[in-house]
């Protein structure tokens, strides 16, 4: 059963209608603050698409994923009960959301820093922020500053490979789509564990 590859060739058609910028941003918004699928599965498909556009697609992604974390950040804040609560249970990380306290006590807007560069899950960074009342203007920054590393990493590696890249997608769609998945797990079990 070929689902990465079902799913490539979506999002390859995604990427090529005239709305696909507004779908990047809306992906890229709700994946920061309660969605699970990876802004990246987007995007390098995208920028794969049209080349020229790599740094307007990843400023993009930056800029409404930053929004959508602010977004999750102010579930934490002000909806943490009703709705933040809820997210975290879909993840069942309830257990871990305590560990993840003591860890922005310690550490504070680095979290954030790197949960936004690494496949850990940056939402669940987001609404803790929140909870937490961690400084907001900082908050911001390393949103910005992880998020942009990320997705500027990803369309300039498209960018940098163009038509070598889609073949070796091509060819090996499934194995990089459950390698991915794999990353994403391992980001969960990580938040789960530690």
């Amino acid at each position: 059963m070929k689902i990465f590859a079902s799913l490539y060739d979506t999002v390859m058609r995604w990427s090529r209608h005239r709305y696909a910028v507004f779908y990047l941003g809306a992906v890229s918004f709700i994946e920061s603050s309660f969605f699970p699928i990876p802004t990246s599965m987007m995007l390098a498909p995208m920028v794969m698409a049209d080349r020229s556009r790599a740094w307007k697609l990843a400023a993009i992604s930056t800029i409404t994923s930053v929004l959508g974390g602010v977004f999750g950040y102010l579930i934490g804040w002000l909806l943490y009960e009703q709705v933040g609560e809820a997210i975290v249970q879909i993840y069942r990380l309830e257990g871990r959301f305590l560990s993840m306290q003591d860890w922005f006590h310690e550490y504070g807007v680095w979290l954030v820093l790197l949960a936004g560069v690494t496949p850990i899950p940056y939402k669940l960074f987001t609404i803790t922020s929140g909870v937490l009342g961690l400084a907001f203007l900082p908050f911001v920054i390393a949103s910005l500053i992880g998020r942009a590393v990320q997705f500027y990493l990803v369309a300039a590696l498209v960018w940098w490979g163009g038509a070598k890249i889609e073949s070796v997608l091509e060819k090996w769609i499934e194995w990089i789509g459950w390698g991915i998945l794999g990353l994403v797990v391992v980001g969960f079990i990580i938040v789960k564990v530690t």
